[in-house]
């Protein structure tokens, strides 16, 4: 019997538009389609094991039969899964009781109500395929750089489209703090992570990440790319500064100098990309007292004294550089401490005619409240020339004390020897 191919409702063009966009393959688009169909008749008659589904996805046609068995008259128990003889004979003359009747079904005669809930079980379909697209494309790409366009900006986040029109997300706190953004610009970042709860992929990015960087010196140093340098730790202030440890097991390459190149060559790139973020490189050791010393370049170190269990170092240093190892706003001590995974305190070099005319704080307590005095002694410091020579950001920070109040200790201390 010649059947005649009913033209599907508008879901199946939409779900043409669909594929082109996502490349879903033919197969799991014939599946899905099927499987919307089925969901509805199973619906509609509580089974779909008696219909054959035949989807064309190419041409938008699809096809439904039902099988029934053909029963005598009367005895129609399930309208559904069997059909009366002389019904059967109505549509071929010759079938007998036992067979089987397969004619096409005109979905449209389901009613709007079995259009509806296609359309709503496809959409929902589709967006699962959506989902699982853009899942697999970005579970593989974390810690790679991507390049996306700025569509929306909130205050919280910048919501960026990539070249398949996915969604990515770039928020606040991934944000190089002086990045600007305009509509319809290419930003690039890396991707951070993929969430993906109740399968909603989500797909974080960030500029801030220590990676970010990372991948920025691989682009453009071929030697860490071929595996000649290799970039042991990074420590980042976004936008501001940052410090790298570099190492190569080739002692003709001096890995500083290839990951700079000629008068900054090699980083300028890299420091225009992350908002003029100062680039130091380093040359990396595993002996923990050269590696701080150099991590706290500029400045010299004197002397270092090491507390491994704990990760602490007490490092020493004449007075002119001291203020060179704490840094602008303490940034270079800050990344030192980052990148060598050790907390650093800073003091000056004391000469033994100044130790020797050295006063304990307890004798200050009539000018300096003793629960300050408490408080600073907790940190180690006893003196007045200790708590003189030890740098102001780390009175205010470990002592916890205001900078109103650091000052006014300072001023006291300072007068005794003036």
């Amino acid at each position: 019997m010649a059947t005649k191919s009913t033209k599907g409702p508008s879901m199946i063009e939409t779900f043409q538009e669909f594929k082109e966009t996502k490349n879903i393959d033919r197969t799991t688009l014939v599946s899905v389609l099927e499987e919307s169909f089925r969901n509805v008749i199973a619906k509609m008659f509580g089974s779909d094991e008696n219909y054959d589904v035949i989807v064309n996805p190419d041409k938008g046609d699809f096809e439904i039969h039902r099988n029934r068995i053909v029963v005598a008259d009367g005895e129609v128990k399930d309208q559904n899964k069997e059909i009366s003889l002389t019904e059967a004979q109505k549509i071929e003359p010759d079938y007998e009781i036992g067979e089987e009747v397969s004619e096409e079904v005109d979905f449209q005669k389901f009613g709007r109500r079995a259009i509806l809930n296609l359309r709503q079980t496809l959409a929902s379909k589709i967006l699962e395929l959506e989902h699982d697209s853009l899942y697999n494309k970005y579970k593989d790409r974390v810690g790679q750089i991507v390049s996306a366009e700025v569509y929306q900006m909130w205050k919280r986040e910048v919501l960026l489209i990539d070249d398949e029109g996915n969604e990515l997300h770039l928020p606040k706190a991934e944000q190089i703090p002086s990045d600007s953004y305009h509509k319809g610009e290419t930003v690039r970042a890396i991707v951070k992570e993929v969430q993906n709860e109740n399968n909603n992929p989500r797909i974080i990015l960030s500029r801030t990440s220590p990676q970010f960087l990372e991948r920025l010196l691989e682009a453009e140093v071929p030697e860490i790319n071929d595996g000649l340098i290799t970039i042991r730790r990074i420590a980042r202030m976004p936008g501001e500064r940052a410090k790298v440890a570099v190492e190569s097991y080739d002692d003709r390459i001096d890995p500083v100098g290839a990951c700079v190149g000629v008068k900054g060559s090699r980083v300028h790139g890299i420091v225009r990309e992350l908002c003029n973020e100062n680039i130091d490189v380093i040359n990396f050791s595993n002996n923990t007292q050269l590696f701080i010393q150099r991590a706290l370049s500029p400045a010299k170190v004197s002397s270092i004294t090491l507390n491994p269990e704990e990760h602490k170092a007490e490092v020493y240093l004449q007075p002119e550089e001291v203020s060179l190892a704490i840094g602008k706003g303490g940034l270079n001590i800050k990344l030192a401490s980052m990148l060598t995974e050790y907390t650093i305190d800073v003091f000056r070099v004391v000469s033994e005619n100044e130790a020797d005319e050295d006063i304990y704080l307890d004798e200050f307590s009539d000018e300096i409240d003793q629960w300050i005095i408490d408080s600073i002694k907790a940190i180690g410091l006893d003196t007045a020339k200790q708590v003189i020579n030890a740098p102001r950001e780390m009175l205010i920070e470990k002592a916890d004390l205001e900078e109103e109040t650091v000052d006014h200790v300072l001023e006291v201390l300072k007068a005794e020897f003036e």
